[in-house]
C-alpha cells in the first residue's frame, strides 16, 4: 500500500508516518519502480501500536522501549510494567500542574469581570505583572513549556 492508504487506514497523515520513519519507530518502507514507498500490513500494525501509545501521551522514548519488548516476546515484561507505572505517575503530576494552571487562569479572569477598554483590562494588567508568575511558585505558562511534555513535531 502507498503512504496515503497507510495514513488513511491508521487514521494518521503522511508527514507523521515519514517522521516516525526518520525517528526509527516505523521501519523504512521499500520502494517500487516509480520510487513510491510501499507499506505492508506489518507497517499498519506497528503504526497502530505507535498511535495507541501516542494517544496515551507516551514519549517517543517510551514507545521505543515498548517496541523493543514487543519485538522480544521472550523477555520478562517487568520493565514494561515499570515504564507504565512511571507514566502513570507522570500523568498524575501533569494533572496537578494543569489544575494549577486552571486556577491561575481563573484568577486572571476574575481580574476583569466585565467588558472594559483594553487599557483598563485587569487580565492584560495581570499578565504584565511579574508577581503573577510567582503566585504559587509556578510559572503561568511554564506548564506548557515543561520538559516532560510529549509532542510530535508533525
Amino acid at each position: 500500500m502507498k503512504i496515503s492508504e497507510l495514513a488513511r487506514l491508521a487514521g494518521s497523515n503522511a508527514e507523521t508516518i515519514r517522521y516516525y520513519e526518520r525517528e526509527g519507530l516505523l521501519l523504512k518502507a521499500s520502494r517500487n519502480e516509480s520510487n513510491y514507498r510501499i507499506y505492508s500490513v506489518a507497517h499498519l500494525e506497528r503504526l497502530t501500536f505507535i498511535r495507541h501509545c501516542r494517544n496515551l501521551d507516551m514519549t517517543l522514548g517510551e514507545i521505543r522501549t515498548l517496541l523493543h519488548f514487543k519485538a522480544s516476546p521472550e523477555e520478562n515484561c517487568g520493565d514494561v510494567n515499570r515504564l507504565l507505572d512511571e507514566h502513570i505517575e507522570h500523568v498524575a503530576r501533569r494533572i496537578v500542574e494543569l489544575q494549577e494552571l486552571e486556577r491561575q487562569l481563573r484568577d486572571l479572569r476574575e481580574r476583569c469581570p466585565d467588558g472594559r477598554q483594553a487599557a483598563a483590562c485587569g487580565i492584560l494588567e495581570g499578565l504584565s505583572q511579574p508577581s503573577l508568575e510567582k503566585m504559587s511558585g509556578n510559572h503561568l505558562l511554564g506548564v506548557h513549556a515543561s520538559p516532560g511534555n510529549k509532542t510530535d513535531k508533525p
